[in-house]
């Protein structure tokens, strides 16, 4: 482990795991060696997800809403939309799918480990 800080000024965002987001690392997979995760992820205007159903192999996976709001919905937990502030635990393996969000949405999510497995369903 070792100390690291990311700056927002003159940061870049790159493409990802989803084509309708784009994400700028925080540095903190490099800073753990791989252990934990950490991005802003930002909607990309006039993208939209599909809404397909999958789950991601990890051992924990938060986001918290900067901006904006997205709804969620989660196998046997209902629909969600979480708006700026909010936030949200994902348990590993839960089936999810992203419905719809704003074109100003901007999100921090939280992974251990930073790389990790997705599954369609």
């Amino acid at each position: 482990m070792k100390f690291t800080i990311s700056r927002a000024k003159g940061s870049n965002f790159d493409s990802g795991l989803r084509g309708f987001f784009k994400y700028r690392s925080l540095g903190i997979g490099e800073a753990t060696s791989g252990d934990f995760g950490a991005n802003v992820i930002k909607a990309i205007p006039g993208e939209h997800p599909k809404g397909d159903w999958h789950y991601h192999r990890l051992k924990f996976q938060m986001v918290y809403i900067l901006e904006g709001w997205v709804k969620f919905e989660y196998k046997g937990e209902g629909v969600f939309t979480f708006n700026k502030g909010d936030s949200v635990y994902q348990p590993p393996g839960i089936h999810h799918r992203e419905i719809e969000h704003s074109e100003d949405l901007e999100l921090i999510e939280i992974t251990n480990p930073a790389k990790f497995q997705t599954v369609s369903l």
